[in-house]
């Protein structure tokens, strides 16, 4: 079954959350391939599967993706990495991935991606990026043909275990014209600071490039820090684990206080963006410290306490999900009503990497979008 048709009602409404206008921070393009396309690019190339079929073959994700591990979870990949090596593969990838964002109401999205994981097939970097935005291209005019509207935007992504960061950020400031927004680095967090990556990001900063950091989701605080005073990072990719550094105490039976620490403060007071995944959270086990259920998530800690987060979906495959059903799993969690997944999708559009210009229209479209609801 293609999860992208799961429509999800808000609860005493009847509003569907699917129609609602939403935005997309934090989507891997190798975490978003259709399991029927895995299928057909794996067969030429005779890439062995661990299922046969579309349903096997999606359970099979999900099942070694929520392993409670990112290193686990980040071998799941190692699949779909690997039918992503050729300019047609990337480009039909790139179309379907924008035709189910649009197919889930989403209106602006930035995928990320590491080109440098995608040239085993004889594609430079420059190739792959050009294949990639060839695909988004066709992508938007497909929809645009069904009278739907979308914008999507590049993250091109360094792996932080290797040693091509300054390269990959020189690509990206090539491409910035072209489709791309941003710059990011992911893959294993713990062991691999973004201080190992200074020339990359001091590069970014003299070209006055857009930078978000995956940290605080495998790792600590420390993390945190690093990505936000070594790689200038204007989001935290996931930042979960930023709830580490706020105090819950009991002054009585019936009073509690919150203490901010440090760094949540510095976060919480320049409204830095937190790039939040709760399926993804959960099937990592970022969110281990204070639980294994959407209930223990520090998701609406932070929300409460003024944090400007927002909701993502990570790798949908990986999670079986769609942006609508995170927004429904908090909502079911957290008893959320329309006006706070208007706030939060007004969040996330100010923290894109587009001109203020673009980001005001994009948040008067939400607002549109939900006083029709």
């Amino acid at each position: 079954m293609n999860i992208s048709s799961e429509e999800y009602l808000l609860p005493g409404s009847g509003v569907s959350i699917n129609a609602l206008p939403k935005v997309s921070l934090h989507d891997h393009l190798d975490g978003g391939l259709r399991p029927a396309t895995i299928l057909e690019l794996a067969a030429p190339i005779g890439l062995e599967l661990p299922a046969t079929t579309e349903s096997g073959l999606a359970d099979w994700f999900v099942s070694q993706a929520t392993s409670g591990s990112l290193a686990d979870y980040l071998k799941t990949f190692e699949i779909t990495v690997g039918v992503m090596q050729t300019h047609d593969a990337l480009v039909r990838v790139a179309r379907e991935f924008v035709e189910d964002l649009a197919l889930d109401g989403v209106i602006y999205a930035e995928v990320r991606w590491a080109p440098e994981q995608h040239l085993a097939g004889g594609l430079s970097l420059d190739q792959a990026v050009d294949a990639v935005q060839e695909g988004i291209a066709a992508g938007i005019e497909r929809v645009a043909q069904a009278g739907i509207t979308i914008k999507i935007g590049q993250l091109i992504t360094a792996m932080r275990h290797a040693d091509r960061s300054l390269e990959v950020a020189e690509l990206a400031v090539r491409h910035r014209d072209l489709g791309v927004v941003g710059f990011d680095i992911a893959g294993a967090e713990e062991g691999f600071p973004a201080g190992n990556h200074a020339a990359a990001f001091d590069y970014l900063a003299r070209n006055l490039f857009p930078v978000t950091v995956h940290a605080g989701e495998a790792d600590g605080l420390d993390s945190i820090r690093g990505a936000l005073f070594d790689g200038r990072a204007l989001r935290l990719g996931h930042g979960v684990r930023l709830a580490e550094d706020i105090e819950i105490g009991r002054e009585d039976q019936e009073n509690t206080y919150v203490t901010l620490g440090p760094l949540a403060q510095w976060v919480r007071d320049r409204e830095i963006p937190l790039e939040l995944s709760p399926s993804s959270n959960l099937q990592t086990g970022a969110i281990a410290a204070w639980g294994d259920d959407m209930l223990d998530h520090p998701f609406d800690l932070l929300y409460q306490l003024g944090f400007r987060v927002t909701v993502n979906t990570d790798n949908r495959l990986m999670s079986a999900t769609t942006l609508s059903r995170e927004l429904a799993l908090l909502t079911d969690a957290f008893g959320y009503d329309l006006d706070d997944l208007e706030a939060l999708q007004l969040n996330a559009a100010s923290a894109a990497f587009l001109p203020l210009e673009e980001r005001e229209e994009l948040a008067d479209a939400i607002v549109d979008g939900f006083a029709t609801a």
